[in-house]
């Protein structure tokens, strides 16, 4: 579907909803008038009736006799215990019982029973008759209904209904509405008072309400159809009145506004359809449509804008790009820088917060017994900061390399660059030159951070003292200078204060407790290693945070006049499928040392079982890596391999030797793999340090 006919099918969706929402209005408007309508009608029917019957009850009671109703009740409790069950199934029980029954009726009796007859017939009663309550049984004493349905005179009944739950149903039930086998009726039964206000009898009245249960219904069926077609009407007025007065003008708006978007995107038209939009509704649809105008213009004037500040941009960003690079290109990034000394190794690294940094490192050998170290940072940031660091780096090398201390250099640069300083930057420095035959030299610190320091076997620690200011802060300024000396296997580690300030999200700088913890992950890895975990340790720190400011560090490594050479590794992901290259690895420096085979051969051995241990155990069910490390000596010429892994922790040496005497079916399972190497070597040794097994096996050759 196209982007149009989506757009399309919105607009519909919109009227849908529309009508959705008016119908459900009306559904629940026309339910809430129809209950109402019809509990105000049902409640003034029932009202009339319960009024009805109660004031028929009332006519019936007053012209009673009291005294007689009651002569007559005690005359049928001498006639015995009425049966209702036996009356109704024996004939002659009940031709009995009628006998006398009759017998003590009168004209007294028969009058008054007339009398309720008539009233009766008179007012369309379906039931009227006379009871004497007693306990909790009725005893009929008239009964003035003319069907076989009729209760004779002394006919009892169990009280039920209502009399059960009025408190005294012997002063009248009020009137109300039931519907049982005799179908709809509205009962209201009063009392029978004798001269002295005593209720003696009960007159009940049921009038029959099937016919006005009947109206009821064709009354409800009435009004619902009369209001379904007056909403049905409603419905459609509105509906016409909504397309009319919204839906209408809403779709010319879109398609306007799409058309518009067509154009831009083609081509800019100077006729758009928004321009020829004419919505004269008079309400807020107008006023849309104006605002729309306004901001097709509004748009237009900011797109010709926009083209020429992003042609600008553009141009700025390449600009800087080459920029960028150009500081890049400055600072020494070949690593090793001095392959061919021995005395030391160094690594450095320059993260910038912008596209262009003002943190600098340099490093340069001044003459072949003297190298210098600068670490650098220029106030502010971006271009201007750049410019500045350009001028600074070029001067303090330039200066070095005549010669003089790191006390005299600072000198010159700090008066050079106070020259013509109107943007008043300046540069924090730590410059340092140090001696590599003897490990001494001297440095000077003008307002830089504090430089790390590890002794050999030691742990970084943070060296304090008393800084001189900044450069290019004041002309004419001196600079103190310290000596301190480098002894074999120590560490430097200088940086700028973009480390000890990077923020994370909850505003928490890094630190410099954090800074030696990072640096003192392993202490003594080579530069590279060493900038790693720093950059590592920033990073966890830090988070999604953006960066604030350059990020800038080097690691000095001092091996001394005669030099070390690291030993060979090979660093291996511990699978099954990297034991050739591990045996490839080992074999190699075996050949060039003139192994006799037997030995090789024992090696092999001892690496297979070792290297195939690692893999299957150390990180399982994960895979790690393992790293092998080949080493020689002279006296006795030897072989020493180091395998060096980061799994669990595990010492092989620590489990008893199996006992080969028993057969195999016998000997527990394990262990007899490092038997063998530990039988086939002449030394075999383990370590756990700096959270990493070292397992270390020695062959003379």
């Amino acid at each position: 579907m196209s982007k149009s006919n989506k757009k399309k099918s919105r607009l519909v969706s919109l009227r849908f909803k529309t009508v959705a929402v008016i119908i459900f209005a009306a559904l629940v408007l026309t339910t809430i008038a129809v209950t109402i309508s019809y509990r105000v009608y049902s409640s003034t029917m029932d009202n009339h009736y319960k009024t009805l019957s109660s004031n028929l009850a009332k006519t019936a009671a007053s012209q009673l006799d009291a005294g007689a109703l009651l002569r007559y009740y005690e005359a049928v409790k001498q006639i015995g215990e009425y049966d209702d069950a036996k009356y109704w199934s024996d004939v002659s029980y009940k031709d009995e019982y009628d006998r006398k029954a009759n017998a003590i009726k009168d004209d007294l009796y028969y009058e008054m029973l007339d009398v309720l007859f008539d009233i009766k017939e008179s007012n369309g009663v379906k039931y009227l008759y006379v009871q004497i309550l007693e306990g909790n049984m009725i005893t009929y004493i008239m009964d003035a209904d003319d069907t076989e349905e009729q209760c004779q005179l002394g006919t009892k009944h169990a009280v039920s209904g209502p009399a059960k739950e009025v408190e005294h149903p012997e002063d009248g039930i009020p009137a109300f509405i039931t519907n049982d086998t005799y179908g709809w009726l509205c009962t209201s039964v009063e009392p029978v008072r004798d001269d002295n206000g005593k209720s003696i009898a009960l007159v009940g009245v049921d009038i029959s309400m099937d016919e006005i249960m009947q109206d009821r219904a064709d009354y409800l069926r009435s009004i619902i159809i009369f209001m379904g077609i007056a909403v049905i009407i409603l419905i459609a007025v509105i509906l016409i009145a909504i397309v009319i007065a919204l839906i209408k003008p809403i779709n010319m708006l879109s398609d306007a506004a799409r058309s518009f978007v067509q154009d831009r995107s083609d081509e800019q038209k100077e006729d758009s359809a928004i321009s020829r939009l004419n919505i004269r509704t008079g309400d807020e649809v107008e006023t849309l449509c104006d605002s729309v105008k306004q901001m097709e213009r509004d748009i237009n004037r900011y797109i010709v804008n926009l083209t020429a500040i992003t042609a600008e941009k553009e141009r700025i960003g390449a600009e800087l790009n080459v920029a960028a690079q150009i500081q890049a290109d400055m600072l020494p990034r070949i690593f090793p820088a001095f392959p061919d000394r021995t005395e030391f190794d160094l690594y450095a690294s320059m993260t910038p917060a912008k596209e262009v940094g003002g943190d600098f490192y340099d490093f340069f050998m001044i003459d072949d017994s003297h190298i210098g170290l600068v670490m650098a940072d220029v106030s502010g940031k971006g271009v201007p900061a750049a410019l500045f660091m350009v001028i600074a780096k070029t001067l303090i090398k330039n200066r070095s390399m005549m010669g003089g201390g790191p006390a005299e250099i600072l000198k010159y640069v700090n008066d050079q660059l106070c020259e013509g300083n109107e943007a008043e930057l300046f540069v924090t420095v730590w410059l340092a030159v140090i001696d590599i035959t003897t490990g001494k030299g001297i440095a000077a610190n003008a307002g830089h951070e504090h430089p790390a320091l590890r002794r050999a076997d030691g742990s970084f620690e943070l060296i304090k003292y008393r800084h001189s200011p900044a450069v290019a802060t004041m002309e004419g300024m001196r600079f103190k200078e310290h000596e301190f000396e480098l002894h074999p296997g120590d560490s430097l580690f200088v940086y700028t204060d973009g480390v000890t300030e990077a923020t994370n999200a909850e505003t928490i700088l890094f630190g410099e407790e954090r800074l030696t913890d990072a640096l003192n992950i392993d202490p003594g890895a080579k530069p590279a290693a060493l900038i790693s975990n720093v950059r590592g340790a920033i990073e966890k720190f830090v988070g999604e945070a953006p960066q604030f400011d350059d990020i800038t560090m080097l690691g000095f490594s001092y091996a001394g006049p005669e030099g070390k050479k690291e030993a060979p590794e090979l660093t291996l992901d511990a699978t099954d499928e990297n034991l050739d290259s591990a045996l490839a690895f080992i074999n190699e420096r075996l050949e060039a040392l003139e192994c006799p085979a037997k030995t090789q051969m024992q090696i092999n051995v001892a690496v297979e079982e070792l290297f195939v241990n690692v893999a299957h155990y150390a990180y399982a069910p994960e895979v790690g890596q393992i790293t092998i490390r080949f080493e020689t000596a002279d006296d006795p010429r030897r072989v020493l391999i180091t395998f060096i892994d980061q799994g669990k922790q595990y010492d092989p040496l620590a489990k008893p030797d199996p006992d080969i005497t028993l057969s195999a079916e016998e000997r527990p399972i394990g262990g007899l793999g490092i038997f063998m190497v530990k039988k086939s070597m002449d030394d075999m040794r383990y370590e756990y340090k700096d959270g990493k097994n070292n397992l270390t096996i020695t062959k003379n050759i």
